[in-house]
């Protein structure tokens, strides 16, 4: 492997990751919530009620901090606490409506933004992009499973 195209795509791939981070930002000032709510969000509406542990773990954050930030979701009534149905002493966090509308928002436009920007590829290089990117993914995840 050529070391040049390797440090091109890593270097890519951070400048893309960046610009996407970026315009996501901008996109959320538009709605009443934080980038790291928004992240709360996404995790809680991919993968469905979890504990502030288990929300801890997925945001690389501090249970402390993580309940902070799950206050303040509820007092915005984005999300609820509640008891897990087979453990009592166990509480996990729920996604609301009112959470799940705003993500949902929030995804399309950043949808929209990513169209706007592929309008200008063939077909064939949407499908190419969105295939290599699809395999990237899944060759990275077993290999950090695999670490």
């Amino acid at each position: 492997m050529d070391q040049r195209q390797i440090e091109q795509i890593e270097r890519s791939l951070r400048r893309v990751s960046e610009m996407v981070k970026q315009k996501g930002r901008e996109i959320l000032t538009q709605f009443p919530i934080t980038p790291p709510q928004f992240i709360a969000l996404q995790w809680l509406n991919e993968f469905g009620d979890m504990t502030i542990g288990e929300l801890s773990t997925k945001m690389y954050l501090a249970c402390s901090t993580t309940t902070d930030l799950v206050d303040r979701m509820e007092k915005n009534e984005l999300v609820e606490r509640v008891k897990d149905k087979s453990d009592r002493r166990v509480v996990r966090i729920h996604l609301l409506d009112k959470g799940r509308t705003i993500i949902e928002e929030v995804i399309k436009k950043r949808q929209e933004y990513l169209e706007d920007i592929l309008v200008n590829f063939s077909q064939d290089e949407v499908s190419f992009l969105e295939k290599s990117l699809h395999v990237l993914h899944e060759e990275m995840k077993v290999t950090r499973v695999n670490k």
